[in-house]
């Protein structure tokens, strides 16, 4: 197993910087070596945890086998990495050069013995330089879903490779896996256990024997982010049972009431991460806890085993990242960050896409300022996960509470207008809801039926993506993403399911030719799109814990100005949402920086400040990254908020 450490070291100036380092867990444990010996304060904090989700009888009988566990994996350390992680510095978890791209283990098709090592080649040639980090889509055996109903939750698909493809890959780039933990395959092993009667899987899955048990009144407060029946039926060795299902009927849910789920999922995560994991997402982490009589979602359950996963993490694998994957209103999305220390190392940021689609869609930035304005990191260890387009689609929840429903029905129907299609949820009152765009990016962005000059679309397109690489946090960018590639309606027609607009298979020998003219859309993506994600990731100004103000100059234009943790670089951002020439004038005592000169790091000019001001005219979709070029005094963090 390779995996990766950072490792704080100093540049000429002084500055911390990171060095990364690649070392490997041991394949067998070794109790040669002192066995881990868990901190009294974590032992309590971890056996409290284990009392508010199961009482004192059974969190007793529980944490002996959590502290097995946990010494078990630790066994399979080297003493190189434990060295490791005595330096590692949680604020340096993440850095201005942090990039994820968002695939599937398939997504390409070209070059390579295994589709994930056509992927690793093609991640190689075509990453413009500042991907870092891979997010690799569910690459387990499955049933359905695209990956997402786990049939075996340890094994590589056959039809992906094998884990020495991963292992690959983690030798070159941090790896994202995803913890499926809501549901499995119901032909996985564990649910055909349950079919048998295996008295160890007996409560492995919440199950009735009549659908009637569930009232009208129950079903009614469930949240739904489908319309179908929260119960299926099957039929079991011991007569009908009717499991809770809550995304299709192949996805059954697993019962975490149950205390034996609970270790599995524990020794699952941890063998992922001797597996290379440097990032675990929890999938669809709202629905883990089930209560009838509740919305079943987002319950005090739920955050206490996210903050009990993150106590195994801080135990015994504290360089190994947590996010959450929760499509909720924007306040219940951030609650998964807990005090900032003890949930979510990163949240995924859904207020930010339709939030950006609304800006372009209106060209008018107010709103996405306003909210932008309000931002606010927990802790020095915590952060955004800012993507605009995944392998789902574009959610509406997270804007919920932010922008007015008339804006939220714009933002739909011009999609839809743009080519879009649209999934809904059920609601309390037994109706149907908008839940999800589904569209890729570029679609969402440009019409497919546009017109307009291909240059135009393309500045389009990367002003738009240009606003979550300004922002605090870490930028993601889905496969399909990074190409511009239109609706797939064939996919969707063969399918039947509307999130395969966005997921159909890149062929790299057909980039290959693409990139050869100069004029193409792919080339013209790459040139401005590549400058644009060198410059972020080179300037420290961009560091996720690094301050941010967003100011109101213009409804025209989006302005951030960053500055670095250590507060000596600044970076001005400007982007034009508009399709107008706009001129903005902006006072250096707002921005408390003196600088009579200020350099463009994209266009690679400079701009002059006079009588206390500076000008800047932006073209239609233009991008602007200012640096003074006069060393700036010194802010109080009290100033930029």
């Amino acid at each position: 197993m390779i995996k990766s450490s950072k490792i704080p070291g100093r540049n000429r100036d002084g500055r911390d910087v990171t060095k990364i380092t690649r070392i490997g867990y041991n394949p067998e444990p070794d109790f040669t070596k002192p066995i881990l010996e868990i901190a009294p304060e974590k032992k309590e904090r971890m056996f409290s945890r284990l009392l508010f989700l199961y009482g004192k009888e059974k969190a007793e009988r529980i944490m002996p086998e959590l502290e097995r566990i946990l010494k078990v994996h630790y066994a399979h350390k080297p003493e190189a990495l434990i060295t490791a992680e005595k330096y590692f510095v949680a604020k340096e978890r993440f850095t201005e050069k942090d990039m994820v791209l968002i695939t599937y283990g398939d997504m390409i098709k070209g070059q390579g013995s295994t589709p994930l090592a056509t992927l690793h080649n093609f991640v190689d040639t075509y990453n413009l330089g500042a991907i870092n980090t891979l997010h690799i889509l569910p690459f387990f055996p499955y049933s359905s879903d695209r990956g997402f109903s786990v049939v075996n939750f340890k094994a590589v698909d056959r039809r992906l490779g094998s884990w020495v493809d991963i292992l690959n890959m983690a030798a070159n780039y941090d790896l994202m896996f995803d913890g499926v933990l809501n549901h499995c395959s119901s032909k996985s092993r564990m649910f055909k256990e349950f079919l048998r009667g295996n008295p160890h899987f007996k409560n492995f899955f919440i199950s009735y024997e009549s659908p009637d048990e569930l009232t009208p009144d129950q079903r009614r407060k469930i949240f739904r982010p489908r319309t179908s029946d929260i119960l299926t039926k099957f039929h079991t060795i011991d007569g009908p049972r009717y499991v809770w299902t809550t995304f299709s009927e192949d996805q059954v849910d697993i019962n975490f009431r149950d205390p034996y789920a609970l270790r599995e999922l524990i020794r699952g995560l941890l063998y992922y991460v001797r597996r290379g994991a440097d990032i675990i997402r929890l999938d669809a982490v709202t629905y883990i806890w089930a209560e009838p009589g509740t919305e079943c979602v987002q319950l005090p359950e739920t955050h206490e085993i996210v903050k009990l996963l993150r106590d195994v993490m801080d135990t015994v694998a504290p360089n190994v990242a947590l996010i959450t994957e929760t499509n909720v209103p924007h306040e219940d999305n951030i609650s998964y960050f807990g005090n900032g220390n003890d949930e979510a190392h990163m949240v995924y940021n859904f207020a930010l896409p339709p939030l950006v689609l609304h800006t372009f869609y209106r060209e008018d930035a107010t709103a996405l300022s306003r909210w932008a304005q309000d931002l606010e990191l927990p802790s020095g260890s915590a952060t955004f996960f800012n993507m605009l387009d995944t392998h789902d689609g574009i959610g509406l929840m997270g804007v919920k509470g932010i922008l007015a429903q008339q804006d939220i029905d714009f933002i739909t129907q011009k999609a839809k207008a743009h080519g879009a299609l649209i999934s809904y949820k059920m609601t309390e009152d037994m109706t149907e809801e908008p839940y999800e765009i589904n569209s890729t990016w570029w679609s969402a962005i440009n019409a497919d039926n546009c017109d307009e000059d291909v240059l135009f679309q393309v500045r389009r397109y990367v002003a738009s993506r240009s606003i979550a690489l300004v922002l605090q946090g870490v930028p993601a960018i889905y496969a399909h993403g990074t190409i511009g590639t239109p609706n797939d309606y064939e996919l969707v027609a063969k399918s039947k399911q509307n999130r395969d607009i966005n997921r159909g298979v890149i062929d790299s020998t057909s980039l290959a030719q693409a990139f050869e003219d100069p004029n193409s859309k792919l080339s013209l993506l790459r040139h401005y799109a590549s400058k644009l994600y060198h410059t972020r990731t080179g300037h420290r100004a961009f560091h996720p814990h690094g301050e941010q103000r967003v100011l109101m100059i213009s409804p025209d234009v989006f302005t951030v100005l960053r500055s670095s943790p250590e507060k000596d670089q600044y970076i001005l951002t400007m982007t034009n949402v508009t399709n107008r020439v706009c001129h903005v004038e902006i006072s250096l005592n707002e921005l408390k920086i003196e600088g009579k000169k200020w350099f463009d790091l994209l266009a690679e000019k400079e701009w002059s400040a006079a009588g206390g001001k500076l000008l800047v005219e932006l073209q239609s979709y233009d991008i602007v990254w200012l640096t003074p070029s006069l060393k700036p005094r010194p802010i109080d963090s009290r100033e930029l908020r």
